[in-house]
Formats: C-alpha cells, structure tokens, sequence
C-alpha cells in the first residue's frame, strides 16, 4: 500500500499530541514491569507443579488447533474483563488510564494502570493452569497478540477494503472497530480479535461498517486535503 494510501486512511482527523504519545509509552514501560512481576510467578508455578509445563509437540496440526483455541480463548477473556472495566464501579481504577487515549497510537496498547495490567496478563496462568501448552505456541500466540493489539491502535485502517464484505474475515476486528471504541463509541466495540462478542451481546457500534467503508474508500487526495485543513 502507498504511503498516500495509508495517509488518506487515518480514522479521525484529530492528531494525537507529543504528551499523549509519552504518556503511552511511559504507561506501556509500566505495563512491563507488570507482565514481568508475573512472569517471575509464573515460572514459580511451572517449576512448582501449579502450572502445567510442556516442552514438546502435539505435531503441526495439534498444535496450529491449540493455537486457535487459546486465540479464541483469549478473545472471549477479553472482551468480558474488558466489559466489566467499563462498569461505574470499576473504571476510575481500572480502565480510565487506558481511556485517556481518545485519539490512540500504537503505544496506547499497552498504556495501561496497574491494576488493568494484572487483569490482562492473568489470562496467562488461567490458561497454564488448566492446558499444558507448547512452549513455542505460547511464543507464537504472544506476539500474535501484540500485533494485533498494535494494529488495534494503529490510527489508520489497516485492512482492506473488501474486508466486512468476505464471510472469511468480516468476522476479524478491524482497526476502525477498536477505534470507534476510543473515540466515541465508549460502551460498544469490547472485542480483541473478533467481532462476534459484540455482535451476540449486541455491543457493536451501530455505525461501524458505515465509518469502515467510508475510511477504506478515501481517495489519496483526501490526505493531502486533510492537512492542508490542519496546517
């Protein structure tokens, strides 16, 4: 795709600012230290016993299919902790850091506080404790995850345009899907990888695939018009 392409592509035209960027990025460094305090019990828990530890193969398709079902696993853990942070109750201490990015980069996918990066990264050893998995699966699903989180964040539509009109994908988010979450569209749009959560607990956005189609279908003059209107 040309870079004119891409540039005509960027959901909202407000820009996120120089202190919006470095909160995210000193947020997600926090988000690590989180992830890795965890770690070090996790590694506990599989040299205990507690979790399950597992160094071999269940050949290529046992293992692509555990893939899949820790992917799909994970999606639904998503979009019902994500869900719950959205409660009154919970999102001042949870959720709202996240939340201070209306106009979200790829830093924003891991700005989290503290207490949502314990709830995100406790899907781990849930999953460890009852399924003995790969260690390169897991490997896999981790950087899987980042890139679609990233992309989640990105601020431009990555996808292609044909992509909610295909029976194989229009069931996999989009960016424009995540982002309506951020700009707007505070209660709906929860998913992570898919949007079948949203669409059976009738949480999608009403205006996605409108706001979609009319993102993927600018002309690549429309960029240049655009920050022509922002200089």
């Amino acid at each position: 795709m040309r870079r004119s392409s891409i540039a005509a592509r960027k959901i909202q035209a407000r820009e996120a600012s120089a202190a919006d960027k470095r909160r995210e990025f000193l947020q997600s460094l926090q988000t690590v230290g989180v992830y890795l305090f965890v770690a070090l019990f996790i590694v506990w828990g599989v040299d205990a016993g507690v979790l399950h530890r597992f160094e071999g193969s269940y050949g290529i398709w046992g293992d692509m299919a555990l893939l899949a079902a820790i992917v799909v696993a994970h999606d639904a853990y998503f979009y019902w902790v994500h869900r719950a942070m959205h409660h009154p109750r919970l999102f001042k201490r949870f959720h709202r850091a996240h939340h201070r990015s209306i106009t979200p980069t790829p830093w924003a996918a891991y700005s989290f506080a503290i207490p949502e990066a314990f709830v995100m990264i406790l899907f781990v050893p849930i999953w460890l404790f009852f399924v003995a998995t790969p260690v390169w699966v897991m490997f896999l699903w981790i950087n899987f995850q980042i890139v679609r989180n990233a992309m989640g964040h990105a601020g431009f539509e990555l996808h292609p345009r044909w992509w909610l009109s295909t029976p194989a994908t229009r069931w996999i988010n989009t960016t424009t899907h995540h982002d309506l979450h951020h700009s707007g569209g505070f209660n709906t749009n929860y998913g992570l990888y898919f949007t079948w959560w949203d669409k059976w607990m009738g949480t999608e956005h009403p205006k996605y695939a409108e706001r979609f189609h009319e993102v993927v279908s600018r002309p690549a003059e429309h960029a240049a018009d655009r920050a022509e209107a922002t200089a």
